[in-house]
């Protein structure tokens, strides 16, 4: 799970690097490991079988409840658990944290009697008028998404864990967190503070500096809200927050770490896939998936393309200057394990293969992934960066693959970190931080995404394999994971809901003049797109603008012959709204300058996989920008070769990184250059 904030910043450290081969030494280990993982015979020996399956499931269900009792007994109400010592803390806002964010896990293991004591015990006693500051970002992920999940589950027949009793208590609680959390998105930017406190909104002293994961990672909750309560103003704020940001991407079309929320100036350049950055890609695709938003879609391509182009050296991703695109960060940190997981969601599994192999030659290296791998040594990276706190992401990636691929080396992947788990985490009342993954030294905190992540995703891979059986696999919706793990249903009131009226990102004037409008068109696209989800193969000569509105069935209004930001009537920059005047001349029939085809043949219809747009090669560039768009192949046969062509060799990171003092003063230009232009005003309507 992602980490943000002010408080999770870490000065990055530039240094001058020669073409000296300075990640030779790891490129010999790490070869040797990868290519094991990535021979067509590698799983090995003694693999799982069905049977083991089912014993490493029922194992893995035996670890949830040694840690979630241990919670119960020695930590309720307090938010988190201390394995070692028995004891509890209150990390976030003294709410039982931990009992809130396990919610879906109980009923995704089926337990019935514990989910409706929970369930009716957070209903009736959890409060959220309290004098205490909190995580914009954590408070949603982990309690407001977790609500969000377990009222949907415990008000559904169709799930087979209906409460009786239950009367929409979450709901309630969750609609009145989120007013809670509105202020802080009182910004010049749309960008909403890192911290706010619940019953005073935002303190004068707050910091203005919040990450780019911070401000982008909230669409999902707020927009099942909106859809669940018919207040679109939650998800009218979080889709201005990713506007924000997006609009003050560079011109390579990528984000920085860290920036602030007033002028809109990046104070971290450095651009990855880890730490700070992570879930906000991971949210532009999801939200796509379970809103059918076609503005997301756009915008996670684009910043894809750009990753893929920029931070890819495969197997490994790198950060590097936002601007020049220059590398200066060599370093493998355990949050950038998701990626693996969302590229299976975005169809690009290839790149996805050989990625996971590389994080999990890591993880086979120690016992568990550190929270920084230096690249360049071979070596954990110092500075705080030894420990595992219980992670998820390679787990979840480790799931995504085998889901998708049915390739029981994934199995022993994840019978390989299970056995980690219980010989160095687990503890006499849960599982421990590994505080350093080669002493294995254990620290006594267990983090409530343990369970809402971790165990949930491990019992998830060996129920799959073991025969499935669970609401995930066989129940009546397909399902999109938050970045905490928890279960967001893709019913016909959250995917399907005006969706004519939200596809140019604009919301209909309802009768309280903020909710969605109820006009009859829309009840005709619902009739008419019943189906939430079409899992039938994409015929590759068809344009994008046809498979986004024959396959999803969500997209309304789209306009042949335009671009993306024509289409939608935005410009996200004042240079890119006069390229787009400029060459609209040339610009017809874009949407046929795109070819989709799948980049995976799906082994299971509750995959939900997307195909990338391809840049026509013959369109002549009018650019920077559209010229590099103009040169990224993403089809199923070239998504492997292309990028190891361009990449393969490790010593292709070996390239000459600006000095200090050179980068310092190419960001103070920047800095100055910006400041004479608006801060707002960049999202054109």
């Amino acid at each position: 799970m992602p980490t943000s904030g002010p408080d999770a910043m870490q000065p990055a450290l530039r240094r001058r690097r020669r073409r000296q081969g300075f990640l030779l030494p790891f490129a010999c280990l790490s070869a040797a490991l990868i290519a094991a993982a990535l021979l067509p015979g590698a799983a090995f020996a003694d693999g799982v079988t069905p049977s083991e399956a089912r014993r490493l499931r029922d194992e893995v269900k035996d670890m949830f409840y040694h840690a979630f009792d241990g919670y119960m007994q020695h930590a309720f109400p307090l938010d988190e658990l201390r394995p070692l010592s028995c004891q509890g803390e209150d990390s976030l806002g003294g709410y039982a944290l931990t009992l809130i964010d396990s919610l879906d896990t109980l009923a995704l293991l089926g337990d019935k009697e514990r989910f409706d004591a929970a369930v009716e015990w957070v209903g009736k006693n959890v409060r959220f008028d309290i004098n205490k500051t909190v995580s914009v970002f954590e408070t949603n992920i982990r309690i407001l998404g977790g609500l969000l999940s377990a009222h949907l589950i415990a008000s559904d027949y169709a799930t087979g864990m209906r409460i009786q009793s239950y009367d929409d208590q979450l709901l309630h609680l969750a609609a009145d967190l989120a007013q809670r959390l509105l202020p802080a998105f009182d910004t010049p930017t749309g960008i909403p503070f890192g911290s706010v406190n619940l019953v005073y909104g935002v303190d004068e002293n707050e910091s203005k500096i919040t990450s780019t994961a911070g401000g982008g990672t909230l669409t999902l909750e707020f927009g099942v809200l909106s859809r669940l309560t018919n207040d679109s103003v939650y998800e009218r704020v979080t889709k201005n927050s990713v506007r924000g940001i997006w609009a003050r991407r560079s011109k390579l079309d990528l984000v920085g770490a860290h920036i602030n929320v007033f002028t809109g100036e990046w104070t971290q350049k450095d651009a990855g896939i880890g730490t700070s950055i992570d879930s906000f890609y991971e949210y532009l695709l999801k939200a796509y998936l379970l809103f059918g938003d076609e503005e997301y879609l756009y915008i996670f391509q684009e910043a894809y393309k750009a990753a893929m182009h920029y931070l890819h050296h495969d197997p490994w991703y790198v950060e590097v200057n936002m601007n020049s695109g220059a590398t200066v960060w060599p370093l493998f940190n355990s949050l950038q394990a998701f990626w693996p997981g969302l590229q299976v969601l975005a169809g690009d599994v290839d790149p996805a293969i050989r990625t996971h192999a590389a994080f999990f030659s890591v993880w086979k290296k120690y016992g568990f992934t550190p929270e920084g791998f230096n690249l360049a040594t071979s070596t954990v990276q110092q500075n705080g960066q030894r420990s595992y706190p219980l992670r998820p992401e390679l787990i979840e990636s480790t799931y995504w693959l085998f889901k998708a691929t049915r390739d029981y080396r994934y199995l022993d992947v994840g019978r390989d970190i299970l056995a980690s788990l219980q010989y160095g985490a687990k503890c006499p009342c849960g599982y421990c931080h590994i505080s350093d993954v080669e002493t294995h030294q254990q620290d006594d905190h267990m983090e409530s995404f343990f369970l809402a992540e971790t165990v949930k995703y491990l019992w998830l891979l060996f129920d799959l394999a073991a025969g499935p059986d669970n609401i995930v696999e066989n129940g009546p919706y397909k399902y999109i994971f938050s970045t905490e793990g928890h279960l967001l249903p893709a019913t016909p009131q959250i995917a399907l809901l005006d969706e004519h009226c939200l596809y140019a990102g604009a919301f209909c004037n309802g009768t309280a003049g903020h909710g969605y409008g109820t006009g009859d068109s829309s009840n005709k696209h619902q009739n008419a797109n019943s189906v939430p989800f079409d899992d039938s193969r994409t015929p590759s000569n068809q344009s994008l603008s046809n498979i986004l509105s024959t396959t999803r069935g969500y997209i309304k209004g789209v306009c042949p012959g335009l671009t993306h930001a024509q289409k939608l009537g935005i410009s996200y920059s004042a240079e890119e709204d006069n390229s787009i005047q400029q060459n609209s001349g040339s610009s017809e029939n874009l949407d046929e300058s795109y070819v989709i085809k799948s980049s995976v043949q799906a082994q299971s219809s509750s995959v939900i996989l997307i195909s990338h747009p391809v840049a026509s090669q013959t369109e002549e560039p009018t650019s920077g920008r559209s010229q590099y768009n103009a040169n990224i192949v993403a089809t199923a046969e070239s998504v492997g070769t292309d990028t190891a062509s361009a990449s393969s060799h490790p010593e292709d990171l070996v390239k000459e990184t600006e000095s200090v003092s050179e980068q310092k003063e190419i960001n103070d230009k920047e800095i100055a250059s910006q400041g004479s232009q608006p801060t707002e005003g960049r999202y054109l309507t």
